[in-house]
């Protein structure tokens, strides 16, 4: 139907598109002097009814750019709060192709299959995991969720059947990130089995404390379905000792997961240490859309053993091609619709190599130990006791003149949001308040970091 295309001014609007992008990228470049507010007009706008009848095109790609540029976009270099992404210009073009092909990954979609299959296997060298194969998700939850629910299949072979009929429990750190709670409870496991485990004086997962909880459960015939250990920690960025704990899931015979999803690309650093013994997990989760700097969304799930995957997914429709011995996607994941997530990845790698995603995360790391350093140095901060594992640095301003400094903070990271300079988020860690500066943009520099400390010493004496 030719009202369905744009017909004829295909080339003025992408002519249009390139130089509204080149003035978009250019923008993302330096920070804002303030967050934006949705003015009355575009209010009317967002709450205007359904549209009826055709309006022009360009009109509404204006439209469309002036709601973006007043939201709140994580890709500038001054957004430190939370995990953001980055929104890599090259990942933002793949998505483009993307959308423009529409390939579903439901089935095997030939060449788009292979390259979704030699992405994951790029991303297991980048970080040191060996042999495996991947797919892509929707994001960390996604991912957490399939590798428990394929974690659970190893221990209780009968469970897409029975459900869950016996006892269980799944082990993480006290620390670990809410998509595992969430998992277990969508997957109907249920937060009583969830045993959270408490962490030692540097955050980590406490591997005593572990191997305790895993003794006492075994007494009572409780079935450990999966460890999960973190590599880097929403809170404070911290690595659970990998390596020790999957001593211990090997000598117990349970499944162990990495919840990467913010922290493992480091893993192809200089601190990959922190990471040793990654290579004995049975699946790691990582979100590219984090620290490998692509668009949302673009998580990966990495395991080493594919017939795990198809025992706890695979199925036969009467509608859908299956020849014999070969998987179709859908029967190694849990989404039917799935877009090619991967191409922004593969576009990235090859575009930029591989070195510059490992100078750009070791930049992060250095502005979080800058953070740190210039934290340590002056009276009205105060820090953690040990320095960053990876780039999130949490600090706190020090007012003498008032003795909750939890509420002091609270109120200063408000009054940060409201001038609009930084975007900075707080949280809690051992009981209080701290501000929560997290690097994972390669535009901040170290003059922001300057700047971060000039506008808080600012703000903080106008409380």
């Amino acid at each position: 139907m030719e009202r369905m295309r744009i017909g004829q001014d295909r080339h003025l609007v992408l002519d249009f598109l390139a130089d509204e992008m080149e003035r978009i990228w250019s923008s993302f470049d330096r920070a804002r002097d303030k967050e934006p507010e949705v003015t009355s007009e575009m209010s009317e706008l967002l709450a205007a009814k359904l549209p009826r009848h055709a309006s022009e095109i360009f009109s509404v790609l204006r439209e469309s750019m002036d709601i973006l540029d007043s939201s709140i976009a994580q890709s500038r270099p001054r957004f430190l709060a939370y995990i953001g992404s980055s929104g890599l210009e090259v990942g933002a073009i793949a998505d483009f192709l993307t959308s423009s092909y529409d390939i579903n990954h439901a089935i095997d979609s030939k060449a788009s299959t292979l390259l979704e299959e030699q992405t994951a296997k790029w991303v297991s060298e980048f970080i040191g995991y060996g042999e495996a194969i991947g797919y892509f998700t929707s994001g960390g939850m996604v991912s957490n969720l399939t590798a428990l629910a394929t974690a659970r299949s190893a221990a209780l072979p009968n469970s897409r059947k029975a459900g869950n009929y016996e006892k269980v429990a799944i082990y993480a750190s006290s620390e670990s990130h809410y998509s595992v709670s969430r998992a277990v409870e969508v997957l109907g496991i249920g937060t009583d089995a969830l045993r959270l485990i408490p962490i030692d004086e540097n955050h980590r997962m406490s591997v005593r404390e572990l191997e305790k909880q895993i003794e006492r459960d075994l007494v009572e015939g409780v079935i450990p379905i999966a460890i999960v250990a973190t590599g880097g920690t929403t809170l404070t960025g911290a690595v659970d000792s990998i390596d020790k704990i999957s001593e211990v899931a090997r000598s117990k015979k349970i499944w162990l997961h990495v919840d990467g999803a913010y922290g493992v690309p480091a893993a192809a650093t200089h601190r990959s240490d922190l990471f040793a013994g990654i290579d004995h997990a049975d699946s790691i989760t990582i979100d590219a859309h984090k620290w490998l700097f692509v668009p949302k969304s673009c998580s990966l799930l990495l395991v080493k053993n594919q017939a795990m995957l198809a025992t706890t997914f695979s199925h036969h429709e009467a509608y859908m091609p299956h020849e014999e011995e070969k998987y179709n996607p859908v029967d190694l994941t849990l989404e039917y619709s799935r877009p090619l997530r991967a191409l922004k990845l593969w576009v990235a790698f090859k575009t930029h190599g591989a070195n510059a995603f490992k100078e750009a995360i070791e930049k992060n790391i250095e502005l979080a130990e800058l953070t740190y350093q210039i934290a340590s140095e002056r009276h009205n901060f105060r820090t953690l006791a040990n320095p960053p594992q990876l780039s999130i640095t949490p600090i706190q301003f020090v007012d003498p003149s008032h003795s909750d400094s939890s509420d002091f903070n609270e109120r200063l990271c408000k009054k940060i949001l409201d001038d609009g300079r930084f975007y900075l988020s707080t949280a809690q860690i051992d009981g209080q308040t701290w501000l929560r500066p997290c690097f994972t943009n390669f535009r901040t520099t170290k003059e922001d970091v300057l700047s971060l400390f000039d506008v808080i010493e600012e703000l903080a004496s106008s409380l």
